[in-house]
C-alpha cells in the first residue's frame, strides 16, 4: 500500500473514531460464563480436518498461514454486529489484506451467549462442518449462518441441516446432530477462555498478534483494523 493511501486512511480514523460509535454484543471477559443447557451457491468440496493431539480443532484460517502478522476475530454467530461486518465489512479486508497473502486471518468462537444455546450449538455447528468438509466448507457454511443469525433462538436442528444442504454437501443429521449436542464444547470452550485471557469483553473483537485494536462493528471499524494491520505489516518487514 503506498504513503497516500495510509495517510487518507489515517485521516478517516482520526475523523470516525470521534465521531462514530461502535456497536457490539457485550459479555463478561472471564471465558467462563453463559453456559447454556439447555447470490450464487459455491461449490464446496474438500477433506476432512485433522485434530489436534487434545482432540480439538485448529483455528480456520484464511490468507497465509505462516504470515508473520495474524488478525484473529471473535465472534458469536448469533450477534447481530458479528454479521454486519460479515455483511459489510469483511470483503474489504480480504480483498486489501487476505486475499494477497499479506496476513494470517482466524476465526475465533466467542459466544456471549447473544442466544443461550443457540450461540453455542452454531459454533458446535461450523466447527463439524470443519472437521467433516475443511477450511472452505466451514468459511462457507460460517457465512450462512451469520446471514441467518435471528434465527439460532427457534430450530436449530433444521436450520443447521438446511444450511448444510444449501451448500451441496453431505452429512446434514450428522451436522445439526453435533450442533444440538455441541459436540465441539472443548474447542469452543478454549476459543471463549482465549478470548478472556486477552480481555475480550464483547463481539466482534479484533485481535492482531494476541493485541485487541478494537471491538464492535461501525463505520470507522475497517478503517481502525486497516491502519493496526499497515503498521504491523510494516514492522514486520
Amino acid at each position: 500500500m503506498d504513503d497516500s493511501s495510509m495517510s487518507r486512511r489515517r485521516l478517516l480514523l482520526g475523523v470516525g473514531t470521534g465521531a462514530a460509535a461502535l456497536a457490539g454484543c457485550l459479555g463478561g471477559n472471564d471465558g467462563q460464563g453463559g453456559d447454556g443447557t439447555d447470490g450464487s451457491e459455491p461449490t464446496v468440496t474438500s477433506g476432512p480436518t485433522p485434530t489436534m493431539t487434545d482432540g480439538r480443532l485448529p483455528a480456520p484460517v484464511l490468507g497465509d498461514p505462516e504470515a508473520s502478522v495474524t488478525l484473529a476475530v471473535y465472534e458469536d454467530y448469533a450477534c447481530p454486529h458479528c454479521a454486519d461486518y460479515n455483511a459489510s465489512g469483511f470483503d474489504e479486508l480480504a480483498s486489501e489484506f487476505i486475499d494477497s497473502g499479506d496476513i494470517r486471518y482466524e476465526h475465533r468462537d466467542a459466544p456471549i451467549p447473544v442466544a443461550d444455546p443457540g450461540s453455542w450449538q452454531a459454533a458446535s455447528a461450523a466447527r463439524e462442518v470443519q472437521a467433516r468438509h475443511g477450511n472452505a466448507a466451514f468459511w462457507a457454511y460460517a457465512k450462512k449462518l451469520f446471514e441467518n443469525h435471528r434465527d439460532l433462538r427457534g430450530n436449530v436442528r433444521s436450520l443447521f441441516e438446511r444450511l448444510v444442504n444449501d451448500l451441496g454437501l453431505d452429512g446434514a443429521e450428522a451436522v445439526a446432530t453435533a450442533g444440538v449436542d455441541r459436540a465441539h464444547d472443548p474447542t469452543v470452550r478454549a476459543d471463549r477462555q482465549m478470548a478472556g485471557q486477552v480481555g475480550i469483553q464483547g463481539t466482534p473483537a479484533f485481535v492482531i498478534n494476541g493485541q485487541i485494536v478494537t471491538s464492535g462493528f461501525g463505520s470507522s471499524t475497517v478503517d481502525t483494523v486497516s491502519s493496526a494491520l499497515d503498521d504491523a505489516l510494516s514492522e514486520s518487514a
